[in-house]
């Protein structure tokens, strides 16, 4: 074994010394002290200034009975968990996604996304304690402070060890890896107070088991499955039988019975919720982006993905090697956005250019965000407005993306078409079945389409050949 160098002593030292100011903090769920580097202030701190960037990205679902279904709730929730004064909040988004999930300090979101697909009260319960949970458990400040520490390593093992230099790309990985295993342990820990939380308040957790079920079909429908030792979440298989073990141990434990599951009354609460895109909000069509209310329209380029929300749009091809993002400059002139976007990303520009774009005074840049990324953006002045394009690629890559940029950001103009302006939105209604039938013959009664028979058995949480008895309520798609 080789002498320590003075700068492995220094480097030890350092660990020690950082080790040593850091206070333990007893963990509100185990009982256990645990490293953290984050006090609960700071937690607080954090999530308040998350929650208005969350609602920005997002938008608040407008609809006051469900806001306050899922607040009632959330506080009550809130009085029996391992936190209960802390000031929880608790929020239903504006997007189409299949999401909950919560930030530090007590902020939850519920995306509609999730309250479409949830079938009764008590897998809502059952996820709403799981987010509870990340929060009382305080995952986000532990997180934080593993990968503090862990990056202190990793840089003291860069100054003290010449072969650890040499592979610090598979450490790199290694690292990364670690914290998606203790991000899974995390949401492991979360489903188990999902359970106890949700059953406390007198629900069923065995459908928060049920609705992992849900989520495993949606993941396999859409394609989005991944290998469980590259994911953040563990399998939803996995969560359901897991999840149906620790519902069984902790009504047995609790001696609680006659818990509810409240089917009927959640779904008549959901009736009428907006499902999908919000075409209000623009919409993708036939490789086309449409905003009725803002009224313009640009190309997307074939094959790419897409990504709306209120702030911004962000279409990528499936090789990730480009990004464009379309949003709204805060300034009134193209000189004045055009300066701001310079100074706010201290872009190197290469060349700019004024140019018209259907009729509409614009500026053409060509910059270098940094040595490694060029963009291509336009400043287009519309309706009282000025519109953002940033087209990104590497720099070795972007003559290969150059055409797509210029071709997308040049084609925006004004929407006139009335089919287009006038598009309303899908949205769940919710029908009380007629007669016993299988879930295939109840959707061809309501005149479904039969190519979305899979996506509404997976939305009523029911399988194609299962059977529906006269009475039961059913979601189905209208406009």
């Amino acid at each position: 074994m080789k002498r320590p160098t003075i700068s492995s002593k220094i480097a030890a030292f350092l660990v020690v010394y950082t080790v040593l100011l850091v206070s333990c903090a007893v963990n509100p769920v185990t009982g256990k002290k645990e490293l953290m580097l984050m006090s609960e202030s700071q937690e607080k701190a954090m999530g308040a200034s998350y929650d208005p960037e969350v609602i920005n990205q997002f938008g608040m679902y407008q609809d006051e009975k469900m806001q306050s279904f899922i607040n009632a709730k959330g506080k009550k929730m809130a009085r029996i968990s391992h936190r209960p004064g802390l000031d929880f909040q608790f929020r239903v988004v504006d997007s189409p996604v299949v999401n909950a999930f919560a930030v530090p300090g007590g902020y939850v979101y519920f995306t509609r996304g999730i309250m479409a697909h949830f079938n009764n009260e008590a897998e809502f319960a059952g996820v709403l304690g799981h987010e509870i949970g990340h929060v009382t458990a305080r995952h986000s400040a532990k997180q934080y402070s593993q990968q503090m520490m862990a990056q202190l390593g990793f840089v003291v093992g860069m100054v003290a060890s010449e072969e650890f230099r040499q592979y610090s790309d598979l450490a790199s990985v290694g690292l990364q890896l670690m914290f998606m295993k203790f991000s899974r342990s995390h949401e492991s820990q979360s489903d188990k107070l999902g359970v106890e939380y949700s059953t406390r308040i007198g629900y069923d957790a065995h459908e928060m088991a049920n609705f992992f079920k849900t989520i495993g079909r949606i993941q396999v429908d859409a394609g989005a499955s991944v290998p469980t030792m590259l994911s953040t979440h563990p399998d939803p298989g996995d969560r359901y039988n897991r999840v149906h073990q620790l519902a069984q141990k902790e009504q047995s434990s609790s001696g609680k019975s006659n818990l509810k599951v409240n089917r009927d009354a959640y779904l008549r609460m959901i009736d009428g919720i907006v499902y999908g895109e919000d075409p209000n909000q623009g919409y993708v069509e036939n490789n086309y982006f449409y905003h009725p209310e803002m009224r313009f329209q640009f190309p997307v380029p074939n094959n790419w993905q897409v990504v709306n929300s209120p702030s911004q749009v962000q279409m990528a091809p499936k090789d990730g090697k480009a990004l464009i993002v379309f949003t709204l400059a805060g300034e009134k002139t193209l000189s004045d956005a055009q300066q701001a976007a310079v100074q706010a990303d201290k872009l190197t520009v290469l060349s700019s250019r004024n140019i018209t774009v259907n009729g509409n005074d614009a500026i053409e840049i060509e910059a270098d965000l940094n040595e490694k990324v060029r963009l291509m953006m336009y400043l287009i002045k519309y309706n009282g407005n000025i519109y953002k394009f940033s087209g990104l690629a590497g720099t070795v890559d972007f003559n290969n993306y150059k055409n797509y940029f210029t071709s997308t950001f040049g084609k925006f103009k004004k929407l006139t078409d009335p089919s287009k302006i006038n598009r309303k939105p899908e949205r769940i209604r919710i029908k009380e079945v007629n007669r016993t039938d299988s879930f295939t013959d109840v959707m061809k009664n309501y005149k479904m389409p039969s190519d979305r028979y899979t996506e509404l058995a997976i939305l009523n949480g029911i399988e194609l050949k299962d059977r529906v008895e006269k009475g039961a309520l059913v979601k189905v798609i209208e406009k």
